[in-house]
Parts: structure tokens; sequence; C-alpha cells
């Protein structure tokens, strides 16, 4: 059956299915957003579990409805998600054990360097973190190649590097408008070369065309992280919480406060989306929940500006999504409405 006729005999209104992405028909090539799931989450610090979200994300968006009340016939532009890697996620599962023992050592004092055993596991750890990032960049440049929206679903937040790389293949400058708890600008964080508290540290050292980084909600940072941002020469732009709610309390809209945050941005845009940007009421399950934080509806508002201002998104990531059906419930949600802002032309 042609996606014409498809087109012709879904009915957006029926009952979802299980059996693909908010139960939608198409295939691969009759989709415009493609989703590439990736089941990691090797080096995270506090709470685990986010290499699931896929599957648990994956049967929650059965029960989301396909009216968007920004573009209720997004639907038909086609999203289509990959099957979750088993290669990737066993990965994941056998070196997240070597990962929290060398995690528990240091938080009782130890020095990894001078325990062999660990410093060996150490190194496995960052070069099968290696390894997932070639494995993200080759899938992502393939997608990317065939004229496709690549989205990332995580696991965590270490999982989009490789994704960032294959897109400064293919544009010679673009930002990254980070929603986010975290400003993720450590230098591998706890020995882990790519760990998850690194990933806008490493993007920014190894990818030049990334022109602009815009940190949006971030209230958990150490000093090393604001020390980089001071002295980013305004590569690295950060929009704090407790910022955003002062500005809040004397009195400034959410729209004007979004056009100064856009007004950063270069015209491509890439958007990584840590769920724990959002107040913890949404995400409880999450791997590092913070206090505080934005409500669904205000990122919404915020992406959508940044089309309305005609800027171009060119890719984008959800991670960082708890496993309870609430957490995937959400995630579901904010996953369909990143695709469909992101395949409006």
């Amino acid at each position: 059956m042609s996606k014409t006729d498809k087109l012709k005999s879904y009915n957006p209104s029926g009952v979802g299915s299980s059996d693909s992405l908010y139960g939608l028909p198409f295939n691969f090539e009759e989709s415009k957003v493609i989703i590439l799931p990736v089941p990691w989450d090797v080096t995270v610090s506090y709470g685990y579990g986010t290499h699931e979200a896929p599957e648990r994300i994956l049967e929650a968006s059965a029960q989301v409805d396909l009216y968007d009340f920004d573009n209720p016939d997004a639907w038909e532009s086609g999203i289509y998600m990959l099957d979750i890697s088993e290669e990737i996620k066993a990965s994941s599962h056998m070196n997240r054990a070597k990962a929290s023992e060398i995690i528990k050592y240091q938080e009782k004092g130890g020095n990894v360097l001078e325990n062999a055993v660990l410093k060996q596991n150490l190194q496995e750890v960052n070069e099968a973190s290696a390894e997932m990032n070639k494995w993200v960049f080759d899938q992502c440049t393939a997608i990317i190649n065939r004229e496709k929206i690549v989205g990332l679903l995580g696991g965590d937040h270490s999982t989009p590097l490789g994704y960032l790389t294959a897109l400064a293949n293919k544009y010679e400058n673009f930002g990254i408008l980070q929603i986010d708890a975290h400003a993720d600008l450590r230098n591998a964080y706890e020995g882990f070369t790519y760990s998850h508290a690194s990933i806008m540290y490493n993007a920014l050292n190894e990818i030049k065309n990334i022109s602009k980084l815009i940190q949006v909600g971030v209230r958990d940072i150490c000093h090393e992280e604001v020390d980089f941002i001071n002295n980013s020469k305004g590569r690295v732009v950060a929009y704090f919480d407790p910022f955003l709610k002062e500005q809040a309390y004397l009195g400034k809209h959410w729209n004007s406060i979004c056009e100064h945050i856009i007004k950063d941005l270069p015209q491509n845009v890439y958007i990584s989306y840590d769920i724990d940007g959002l107040d913890p009421k949404l995400c409880p399950g999450t791997g590092t929940p913070v206090a505080g934080g934005l409500e669904v509806e205000m990122v919404n508002y915020l992406i959508g500006k940044v089309k309305e201002s005609g800027r171009k998104i060119i890719g984008f990531d959800l991670v960082e999504v708890g496993t309870s059906e609430w957490d995937a419930n959400v995630g579901a949600r904010v996953l369909y409405k990143l695709c469909n802002l992101a395949s409006i032309d």
C-alpha cells in the first residue's frame, strides 16, 4: 500500500497500536522523522535505568492522541522508530556494572588509577563508550544521507555526541538549544571520557561547527562549569532556572524571555532535550532529578518560537527519560511534539 493510500485509510482518531511508535502506519521511506533509540546509560552517577526508556516510550505512545494544537496534521509527515539495538543494550548493561564499581570506589575516597583492576575497567568503559559514539555516528550519517530528520532517543545524555558529529559533516555552522537541569560541561566526570555529565564539554571541544550553545533551565552546576561558561567568550550562554523564575516574579512574560533566548541562536538549530530540565513532578524517574524546572508547555512554546523565527531545526534528542508509567507517558508526549515541530517546513 502506498503512503497516499495509507493516508486515505488510516484513522488518526482510532485505537492506538503498540506495534509501531504512536501506532502510525508508515515505514522508513514514508517518514520524515526517524527515531534512533540508543539504550545506553553506562556512566550515570545517580539513578539508573534510562536505557529502557525507548521500550517504555514505545509502549506509552499507543496512548498518545495524534491531534496537535499547533499542527493538527503533523502526523501525516510520518514518524518511524528503528529497532532497538540489542548489541548496544547488552554493552550498556555489561559496562554499567564496571562503571558502578568505579563510581562506588571513588565515592569512598579511592583513586581508581591506583587500583589495577578498576583502572583497566575504566579504560574498557571509555573504549566501549567510544564504540557507542561511532555506532551512533554511522547510524545517523546513513539516515541524514537519506534526507531524513533524526530524533535520537536515549538513554542518558552521553548518547548524542556521534549524532552531533554527523551533523557537523553536513552543516558548516549550527547551534544547540539545550533544555537541561545540568550544564554537562564537566571534563571527563569521574574519569569517564564520555560521561553523561560531559556531553556538552565534549561536543564543544570536538566539534568546531557548533557556534553557539544556549542552555535553558540549568539549576545544578559546579564551579568548573561556571568557569567554562564565563570563559567561553559568548559561545555558551546559560539561562539559569533561578534567573528565569526571578524574571517571572518581576512580571516579565515568557514570550519576551523566549525572544531574548532565541536571538543568540544561528540559523540552524539542534535541540538537546534532557527531560530533567522539566519540573521533576513530570519526570520523577529521570537519572538526576533536581527541584525547580520548566513546564512542558513552556518548552513547547520556546521551540515553537524557534520555528516561528525562521530558523531550521536540523535534529534533536530526548534523553534521561525514566521507565515508570508516568515518566514514559510524559516522555512519549514530549517526543511527539519534538517530532512535529521538527517536521514543519
